[in-house]
This record gives C-alpha cells, structure tokens and sequence, in this order.
C-alpha cells in the first residue's frame, strides 16, 4: 500500500477528534509509524500485516500489547483494526546502545525484561505464539535459497551452525520473550522505562532476550556476568555460562537471517545490506568465542 492510501485509511479511523495532522516515524525497520495528533492528544499508528516469513502475526503483536500495558510495562492500545494500531504517545527519549549499557540504566532495562518474563503471560489472552530461534532459522534458510538470495552460498553452514547451537543451548526454560530487545525498543520518560513493539513475543527460552539484550546493545563480558547473575539470582556455572553463549550466537545468528530476508523482501527505505554485514561479523565473532570457550 502507498503512503497516500495508508494515510487515507488513517484519517478514516473513527477515533479522532477534529483535523488530524501526521508525522512519519523514522528508524523503524519492520513496521511504518506515524505520530499523528488531534485536538485530545497525541498517538502513534503502526502500519503493519502479518509477516509469516518473520513469524509476525499482528493477532500475537496485538493480545502480547495489551497484556503488556495492564501489566505496566507498556503503552496502551487505543484502537486496532485491519492492519492499524493505535497507541498511546509517550512523551520520552528512545535508548542508546550506550544508554543500554550504562551502570545505572541496566539494572533498569534488565528489571524490565524480568517483568516482561514474569508478569506479561498473567494478563495474556488468546492463542498464543512460540517463538523459537531455531526454526526460524531453518524457515530463513529455506527461504534464501527458494528465493535466489545472493547469501544462498552461506545457507548451509549457518543452517548447520543453527543446529549445532540447539543442541547446545538445551535444556531449556521458557517464558514469555519480547524476542526483539534492541536499543530502541526501550523508552525513557525521564521517570520510568518502557518496552514497546511486540511483532515477535511470543514464549521462548530466557537466554535469547538476555543474549539479545547482550549482543545487539554491546554489553561487556563483565556486564554479562552481572545480568546472568542477577536474574537468575543465583551465582554463573559453567553450565550456564555455555548455554546462554550458545543462545547469544542464535540470536544473532537469527537477526543476520532476518536482515538477509529483508534484503530481498523489505519494501522499507532501510540499508538492509549494511546491518546484514555487520550482523553477520558479529554473529562469526560470537560464534568463535562460543566454540573456544
């Protein structure tokens, strides 16, 4: 759909007040956001449908929103209808990598993600999805290769490595994951944190939102260290140590896939190719750490 089309659509919902005026969104990689303000307020429409490719179904975004503002965590859901979601406008500053990783915000960003393990599923209503890092790995290989990707010649080792990680990241504990813990997926009022944008929550193991929270926002060794051992609240074994490293390679592994797929799918103004890059040296440099530990 063009952005003309997309805005008419907008301007039909039934929820405004008087004019509207509209505002894209910059920085979203998977969804087009608008802030849109009418005469009570201000509120951010996503514009989205389902991705299965990306295993997002806007059903699962939608009851994981909701169940995330009534356990406190998150914006409320003004409206929902046909690929539009209307939220709350929260007057904050978007996180930083080096926000992320600062002394006194991450025991704030780690408490948040606690809370989203622990407290969303309570308030959760409806079928709900798993998400599990490793068949999507598998789906995106088979994807690049049905799809003629120019990354085609990469698909089986990384495939491969994918299975070697499962087998190493097990056994596994699950909860209810954000699945997606990038910098700006974390909101600063000046008073409290939020955690926004649910396209891939869904039930999955606790290490992939720590590996996650780790990799995509350059924790240290020490860092990382500390997050283990204050959320499992109890001191790092070796054990533990190798497993969460295993899922720390899945999730990048899983996010350098996303980008390869996105390369070839997107239809967002986004250098796809760049983050691929990047994502992919990062996820080789994990890799070679995991198998020398």
């Amino acid at each position: 759909m063009d952005q003309v089309d997309l805005m008419s659509r907008i301007r039909a919902l039934p929820i405004w007040h008087g004019d509207i005026t509209a505002t894209p969104l910059t920085g979203g990689i998977t969804n087009v956001n608008y802030l849109i303000e009418d005469c009570n307020g201000k509120y951010v429409v996503r514009a989205g449908d389902d991705i299965p490719l990306h295993q997002v179904m806007r059903f699962n975004e939608l009851a994981a929103s909701r169940a995330a503002h009534t356990a406190g965590l998150s914006p409320a859901v003004v409206h929902a209808t046909d690929g539009l979601t209307v939220l709350e406008f929260i007057e904050s500053r978007t996180l930083t990598e080096s926000d992320v990783r600062a002394t006194d915000m991450l025991p704030r960003v780690l408490e948040l993600v606690q809370s989203c393990h622990r407290e969303v599923p309570k308030h959760l209503r409806g079928p709900a999805l798993v998400f599990w890092v490793f068949h999507v790995v598998r789906n995106y290989g088979a994807t690049l290769r049905e799809r003629d990707s120019t990354h085609t010649g990469l698909v089986p080792d990384l495939v491969n490595m994918g299975n070697t990680l499962e087998q190493a990241a097990g056994p596994y504990d699950i909860v209810f994951g954000h699945n997606d813990l990038l910098c700006g997926n974390f909101l600063d009022d000046g008073k409290r944190l939020w955690l926004i944008d649910y396209d891939y929550a869904g039930f999955n193991s606790p290490l992939f939102d720590l590996g996650g929270l780790a990799s995509n926002n350059g924790l240290s060794a020490d860092q990382e260290s500390w997050m283990l051992e204050n959320y499992f609240e109890t001191p790092v074994t070796d054990d533990l140590r190798h497993r969460y490293g295993a899922m720390k390679c899945a999730s990048l592994l899983r996010e350098t896939m996303w980008s390869m797929v996105s390369e070839i799918t997107s239809e967002i103004d986004f250098d796809y190719a760049a983050y691929t890059a990047e994502n992919l040296a990062r996820f080789r440099a994990a890799y070679e750490d995991f198998k020398n530990s």
